[in-house]
């Protein structure tokens, strides 16, 4: 799959643009195809450098979630950090 901008949405924001936006994403693609250069590309004129993207993917049809953060933007090509994976126990 490709990214989907009706799927990105911003979820805080600063009036002082030195603090990180943080962006909300939900798709079916893989972790490893998320953080693969130049994914998020269609959204590089509203990212920066050190915004924070938390995303629920899926590998293998699993849902998984992480926060990849934005290495850098230049040229409307965006990087991201490979994701920082949560996971969670769900002990009940």
């Amino acid at each position: 799959m490709a990214f989907d901008k009706s799927n990105f949405a911003r979820m805080s924001t600063s009036a002082n643009s030195s603090i990180p936006t943080l962006w909300g994403y939900s798709t079916a693609d893989a972790t490893t195809v998320v953080d693969g250069a130049g994914y998020f590309n269609n959204v590089s004129g509203d990212v920066q450098v050190g915004d924070l993207i938390m995303a629920n993917t899926s590998t293998g049809g699993t849902l998984a979630s992480g926060i990849y953060q934005v290495s850098s933007n230049a040229s409307g090509v965006v990087d991201t950090n490979n994701a920082l994976v949560v996971t969670a126990t769900d002990s009940d």
